[in-house]
């Protein structure tokens, strides 16, 4: 395929993607709506669009532009919107959305762009910021024959063997989701774990209990590497570290959907639930939570909560 790509959504994901993109070769023309963000990617070589409509401009046919966007309203805004996508880009045209959308807007999205002959995949991506700039995993759904075409284009984004193709629209942002979901569960169980050692009458220092748990232990992971990186980095009191925890959907959207197929999830409902919870009863579980979303995240830690009860 022509090795030439769109790309929208210039937030650490986006500017990592595009930075990755352009090391294995690949032409990358970049537009948001922060003009500033255009600017610092144009340093390093990438081309910068000032709206959509020189953005497609600037590509040649089939264009190819990935999203990496909010899900939701500000997705919906760029793709089919009066001055958007729908209206901008060709038949045969290729739109890769792989910001965090829901599955079900997905067969929305595609359904919409169809009726103009454009073409729509649903890509979850997987590995924070840094993954996005070095190699990261995705999980892709959309039409088989869409994927033949593409898979170049995911091969090079991703780390190696780390890109799988499930058929059907929104496929991947279901497995995307899902994905989410049981990483809340995991987080929790390592949060509640690391609160129960610090409360023990044993003067236990949690730095080396996570190294000892990521050195050959069942449970080690690179949520346990990060646990251990994150209490050299803040200390293990995580004074400066919010115990109030955001979320951004991923989890009560999983939860959402297995009410509606009728399958429990209690595990992960529990974990939705403390983080909700959270924003009044701040507390040393919700700290290493904070902690962990920003070491695989690039997640806010600010400690603005009351004190911990």
């Amino acid at each position: 395929m022509n090795k030439q790509i769109g790309l929208i959504g210039l937030g650490k994901m986006g500017t990592g993607l595009a930075l990755n993109l352009k090391d294995k070769g690949w032409d990358v023309i970049v537009y948001n709506r922060t003009y500033s963000k255009v600017q610092e990617l144009e340093k390093y070589g990438i081309k910068g669009a000032k709206d959509l409509k020189e953005l497609v401009s600037m590509l040649n046919g089939p264009r190819v532009i990935w999203t990496m966007l909010t899900a939701g309203e500000a997705t919906r805004a760029i793709l089919l919107e009066p001055g958007g996508l729908k209206e901008l880009l060709s038949k045969g045209d290729y739109v890769i959305e792989g910001g965090n959308s829901k599955y079900y807007e997905d067969k929305f999205n595609s359904e919409q762009l169809e009726e103009r002959g454009i073409n729509y995949m649903d890509v979850g991506v997987s590995g924070g910021p840094s993954g996005a700039r070095n190699g990261a995993c995705l999980m892709i759904g959309g039409k088989k024959n869409y994927y033949d075409y593409l898979e170049e284009l995911f091969r090079d984004v991703s780390i190696e063997n780390g890109y799988k193709f499930f058929e059907g629209i929104g496929a991947g942002h279901f497995v995307k989701m899902v994905h989410n979901g049981i990483e809340y569960g995991m987080m929790q169980s390592i949060a509640e774990g690391f609160n129960l050692m610090k409360t023990s009458e044993y003067n236990l220092n949690l730095e080396e209990v996570a190294d000892i748990y990521n050195n050959g232990s069942v449970i080690e992971s690179r949520l346990t590497k990060w646990l251990q990186e994150g209490f050299k980095l803040y200390g293990q009191n995580l004074e400066s570290v919010s115990g109030s925890v955001d979320a951004l959907g991923e989890g009560a959207w999983t939860v959402e959907t297995a009410e509606k197929l009728n399958v429990s999830v209690p595990v992960i409902k529990t974990s939705v639930n403390f983080r909700t919870e959270s924003k009044i009863n701040p507390s040393y579980t919700g700290k290493i939570l904070s902690m962990l979303r920003n070491m695989f995240g690039g997640h806010s830690i600010d400690n603005t909560n009351k004190p911990l009860n």
